[in-house]
Formats: C-alpha cells, structure tokens, sequence
C-alpha cells in the first residue's frame, strides 16, 4: 500500500529524467539541434553531370592516398579507374554545349595524365614519376570542381610548399587533416589547408 503513494513521484522523476536526455548537450560548440543541416553536393551541372563529378572526385581520391602510402601498383590500379571515370565524363561533356567548352580541358588533362600514371614502365623510382603527373591531375581537377561549381562536396584543397623542390604543390583531399602524397611517409604532415568546397 506503501507503493501507491510513492508512484506519483516515480512518475515525476521519470518525466524529468526524459526531459534532461531531449536537451542536448554542447561538446565544443554549438549543440546538435543548434548545427545546421548537412547541404546537399551541388554543381552547375544537371543531376548526371553532378554525380559524374563527383565520383571523378572519388576516384581521384583513390590515387592520391595511393600516393601517400606510396605504393606504385595501387596507384596504377586507381590511376586506372580515374582514367575511366574521365572518358565517361568527357562523353557526358559532349551533350552539354553550356560546360564543354569551359570544362573540356581540365578533364582531358585529368584523363592524359592519369594515363601516363598507369602505362610508366615499374622502375624504382616510379612513384616520383606518378607523383609528377598526378601534382598535374590536381591542378586540372582543382580548376574543374571550380568551373562546374562544385558545392557542399567535402572536398579540402591543400598545399605542400617543399613539394618539386620547394616549388610547392596542391590536391584534394576528403579529409581536414594533412597526409601528403607528395612525401608519404617522408613528410606526411607538411601542408595546410587553403580552401574547401
């Protein structure tokens, strides 16, 4: 009998214990409810146009952390997939008259030199070779996802200064924190990021 009395108080302390878990907590920043929602990848391309490019941006990726880990053969493989990725998306450009003239370069430069990555004959030094070519890609992919407006994609432009004997050097990458493929191991750390889309 005892009980019944005390149901009316486990009854409150139930309803606030529900209340405190909706509030959300804040860990360095504004809290969930207050961030705003995540923006959906967008370009000035159609709808085919933007997921083209954006797994152009994929495959790439695949390359440059090839790279990092400095491994020829994988990054002949991913060397490989963006070469694909490119004609796919130069077939694409033929049917758009507004971009084609605008993009077509970037992404035949994006193609050729991707091809070059994978035909390089296996020497000992064949990564530095592919490094050349790809420090290339970068450049011509930077231009493109900047021409066709790329938005809200998660891409992170960053810069090496000592890469090609302090000539300095660009890529893409998916991620904030800094893994050089320009270096790999050597100095995976050296860069920063100057821009993000």
């Amino acid at each position: 009998m005892r009980f019944i009395y005390l149901l009316p108080l486990f009854c409150i302390l139930i309803l606030s214990a529900c209340n405190d878990q909706e509030t959300p907590k804040r860990v360095n920043g504004p809290s969930v409810k207050e961030q705003a929602p995540k923006m959906p990848v967008s370009s000035q391309l159609d709808n085919a146009g933007t997921t083209l490019i954006t797994k152009l941006v994929t495959n790439y990726y695949g390359l440059k952390n090839a790279l990092v880990a400095t491994n020829a053969a994988e990054a002949d493989s991913a060397a490989l997939k963006l070469t694909v990725m490119a004609g796919l998306f130069q077939t694409y450009l033929q049917h758009d008259s507004v971009h084609n003239s605008i993009l077509k370069p970037y992404i035949d430069t994006i193609k050729t030199q991707s091809e070059l990555i994978f035909s390089m004959p296996a020497k000992d030094e064949k990564c530095e070779k592919q490094r050349l070519a790809f420090g290339t890609i970068s450049s011509a992919l930077y231009g493109l996802v900047i021409h066709a407006g790329l938005k809200n994609a998660g891409i992170f432009h960053q810069f090496c200064p000592m890469a090609f004997n302090d000539k300095g050097a660009t890529w893409l990458s998916e991620e904030s924190e800094i893994k050089n493929p320009y270096f790999g191991k050597k100095m995976l750390e050296c860069g920063e990021t100057i821009d993000s889309l």
